[in-house]
């Protein structure tokens, strides 16, 4: 869709201005309509607003599924009941939903006319996160998660694809992802990516990044140019030298008994400073 001209009207009734997780009005005319409004979902959390849409399990992709939930979405935000307050910073819940850049970017504008801002965008979806972070909104990765099956959980969790970025971290952008990240670009100060997995950045970080988020020493931070603001590994904190050298070279960061140590590329030997398990 590239204009509210474009989509048809939605009629339906008055939801008590009073409720805070609203999904849409409940009273439609019609058990089909009861089902439609029951899709997108807006809630108040602390000072933020969550837009949450349906999960594929929920609510199935279709030719039509986009058009019936940018409807709804659309008819929320210009309902006058609302519960929420100028400037009002919003995450999007898009869960395992593939939304491009097109529709990213016409959700944001819908916000910023109902004077709401995007910030953050959670999904499971490798397209969605990469069109988001793309866009400069912070992103928050995780593994998908399947409903269909209850089986026991494996005793090893499973390994997580790596997330590619094209493009520069910029500030006040933030990256999270539950494996390992590689960016074909620039982390710049302010910028931030933190990975339960590695962090490879082609290119100069002079950012914050954070590997082996959920405690994992085992991991490494890799950069074409490394001047980090900070550098977390698991639970180790480190910062860059004062001084910087004379020529850059590619360099490796990672835990040793001592704390975190950085190295070039060319000396580095995991298997060397790691204690064997």
């Amino acid at each position: 869709m590239t204009s509210d001209s474009a989509l048809p009207e939605v009629v339906t009734g008055k939801t008590p201005a009073t409720e805070e997780d609203v999904v849409a009005e409940e009273t439609p005319a019609t058990e089909e309509a009861v089902k439609v409004n029951l899709q997108v979902r807006f809630k108040s959390e602390a000072d933020r607003l969550l837009l949450i849409l349906p999960t594929e399990a929920e609510f199935p992709s279709s030719a039509d599924s986009w058009s019936e939930l940018w409807q709804q979405m659309k008819h929320r935000l210009n309902a006058g009941d609302r519960f929420w307050q100028p400037n009002t910073k919003v995450e999007l819940f898009a869960v395992d939903r593939l939304l491009d850049a097109r529709q990213l970017q016409a959700i944001a504008d819908a916000l910023t006319q109902a004077q709401l801002q995007m910030q953050r965008v959670h999904t499971s979806r490798r397209q969605t996160a990469v069109a988001a972070a793309t866009a400069g909104y912070c992103v928050e990765q995780q593994a998908a998660v399947s409903t269909l099956e209850r089986s026991p959980a494996p005793a090893v969790a499973p390994l997580v694809e790596p997330l590619y970025l094209q493009m520069t971290i910029r500030s006040g952008v933030e990256i999270r992802h539950s494996g390992t990240v590689i960016v074909l670009g620039d982390i710049n100060p302010g910028g931030i990516v933190v990975a339960k997995g590695d962090i490879l950045v082609w290119g100069r970080l002079r950012g914050v990044a954070h590997a082996g988020a959920d405690g994992n020493a085992k991991c490494l931070i890799m950069a074409l140019q490394m001047e980090p603001t900070q550098l977390r590994i698991a639970d180790s904190l480190a910062r860059a030298p004062a001084s910087r050298p004379e020529r850059y070279e590619v360099e490796v960061a990672y835990i040793t008994p001592d704390g975190i140590r950085i190295s070039k590329a060319a000396d580095f030997s995991k298997s060397q400073f790691l204690p064997q398990s």
